[in-house]
């Protein structure tokens, strides 16, 4: 019942993390409008549900027990899942979908043939409640149209919240990127959906795999997993299986705006069955998509994710990625993105309008926007040690480093000393040590960087070189004859940004050459990673190199 006042009360009713993710996404409409009372309630049933009560505390939003809510009347109850015991809450509804394209049928709930949130199983409560479904697509209206006249008759095309926030993002791809600390690399993201036929468990080890076949130096992997499967396996039981890609360097994103941070910075995607790929679709312009779905009976054909899969390279071995990125044609993604999302940029618009219509209040003045995607963090592990593969050309020495352990052996291992394990260290032929953080405590401390290199190469016989790195492409290398050298590598520019390598890349390459000609280069070199080339330089160290704490 509504209140003299003005008061309105809106129930946010969740039987999912990621349904209470998507619902987050609409909240802001009320942003600012003391008029409007939010409260938030666990639909149960669902398998997922410890995990979106989790989601709830996370957000900071109080919980109304269930048989609580289920005694009160709302204005509004907002759901985006049309599962569960609704009709029992008192107030119009109105509903969302969680995903977008409508490309996936759950075949063990509702009808085979439909997709959940279209199947007039779920949706045809009977009790006259749901006073709107907010669509992002006219022909997501249409579909539904077909199936029930009626409930489209309550159907508004809207546009896609979610997508709203990633393409406000979109100016804010090179801070995400930078957080990443993907540098001039290129960031490949795999998607994986829930259920049987995901990547995550038709494909399990891909992560892993693409890791032992790109190089480090070009290439950073990522892997969204979808809340789903996350609620399914625990925190603690996903990163236990995929801790050889962790180790490797791995991005595993969070499942709530991190991930759609990590989408926006992406240069190229590897993609299921699942709402992601059309995600990436909307808003990764020419980025290439690549597809690893191998069929199955959850993605209905002709939707628009199914369509697109149709369109795009497939990838079969992780070896292949990189033909597989090149032979993606330029807006493929982006036809299928028109096919799926409508309104594109005014969603929350119209769903202000549609919302406070069925309050019976006028909307706050001026606009409303869009929360921006907060700066993914902690920064993913660093890679202690690669397997180096070094060929030595000319001037020059093409370096190709990968994580230690997943592939073949190369040239040389190089380990990080206090980061890589015992077994890497004793083993390594290059041991180097990063910039260590300034000590929080007022007692410390520190190595000169002289004396460490000194002490690592007599604690480690077979080690050949050590180099504390000093500072951005600046080192104090030591080789085992006793020599000391200062190194320096310039960033290599292209397409108007200053690219910065990993010194250690150039320690690695100066053994190799070390080995090869029994001395270092008199003048400058050329370290090749990838298409692009660094020039280093042999300096004689100064006091200040040779003293720096490390």
């Amino acid at each position: 019942m509504r209140r003299a006042t003005g008061e309105r009360s809106v129930l946010v009713a969740v039987r999912s993390a990621v349904a209470l993710y998507r619902l987050l996404d609409v909240l802001p409409v009320f942003a600012g409008d003391p008029r409007v009372h939010r409260h938030f309630t666990l639909v149960p049933g669902s398998e997922f549900d410890v995990d979106a009560l989790a989601a709830v505390d996370a957000a900071g939003a109080r919980t109304l027990p269930w048989d609580a809510a289920r005694r009160r009347s709302f204005d509004l109850v907002l759901t985006a899942s049309p599962k569960g015991a609704l009709q029992l809450l008192r107030g119009e509804r109105v509903l969302l979908p969680h995903g977008a394209g409508f490309g996936k049928t759950v075949p063990s709930e509702g009808s085979a043939a439909f997709a959940s949130g279209l199947d007039p199983a779920y949706l045809d409560t009977g009790d006259g409640a749901l006073a709107l479904y907010a669509l992002a697509h006219p022909d997501q209206v249409a579909d539904l149209a077909a199936r029930s006249p009626a409930l489209a008759d309550r159907a508004r095309v809207t546009g896609d919240p979610t997508l709203e926030r990633l393409l406000a993002a979109r100016p804010l791809r090179d801070r995400y990127r930078a957080a990443l600390g993907t540098g001039g690399r290129r960031l490949v993201v795999l998607t994986s959906t829930w259920g049987p036929e995901s990547l995550l468990r038709r494909r399990p080890e891909l992560a892993r795999d693409l890791l032992a076949h790109l190089p480090c130096d070009e290439y950073q992997v990522a892997l969204i997993v979808h809340p789903n499967e996350r609620s399914r396996m625990g925190r603690y039981e996903l990163r236990q299986h995929l801790a050889p890609a962790l180790d490797a360097g791995l991005v595993l994103p969070g499942p709530y705006e991190e991930w759609a941070a990590v989408l926006v910075a992406a240069d190229a995607a590897v993609c299921d069955h699942g709402s992601t790929a059309l995600y990436f679709a909307a808003v990764g312009g020419d980025r290439p998509l690549v597809g690893a779905y191998d069929g199955g009976g959850e993605l209905l054909p002709g939707s628009p994710v199914a369509t697109l899969l149709e369109q795009v390279p497939h990838l079969r071995h992780p070896s292949d990625l990189r033909q597989a990125l090149a032979a993606y044609r330029p807006g493929t993604a982006a036809a299928a993105a028109r096919a799926a999302f409508a309104e594109q940029g005014r969603a929350l618009s119209h769903l202000q309008r549609e919302l406070y219509a069925l309050l019976g209040l006028t909307p706050p003045p001026g606009p409303v926007e869009a929360r921006p995607l907060p700066v993914p963090g902690p920064a993913p592990r660093t890679v202690a040690a690669f397997d180096v593969h070094a060929e030595v050309t000319g001037g020059a020495v093409r370096v190709t480093r990968v994580p230690g352990g997943l592939g073949p052996a190369g040239h040389h291992l190089a380990a990080e000393h206090g980061a890589a394990g015992e077994r890497a260290t004793r083993t390594a032929a290059v041991l180097y040590r990063r910039p260590q953080p300034a000590p929080a405590a007022p007692h410390a401390s520190a190595w000169r960087a002289d004396a460490w290199t000194a002490h690592v190469l007599d604690s480690y016989p077979a080690a050949r070189v050590a180099a504390a790195l000093l500072d951005a492409g600046r080192g104090l290398l030591r080789l085992r004859d006793g020599s000391l050298h200062t190194l320096r590598l310039a960033p290599h520019t292209h397409n108007g940004r200053l690219e910065y390598a990993d010194p250690a890349a150039a320690v690695s390459a100066l053994h190799a050459w070390h080995t090869l000609h029994g001395a270092l280069p008199a003048g400058r070199l050329d370290c090749l990673l990838g298409e692009h080339a660094f020039r280093l330089t042999l300096e004689q160290p100064t006091a200040h190199d040779r003293a720096h704490p490390v």
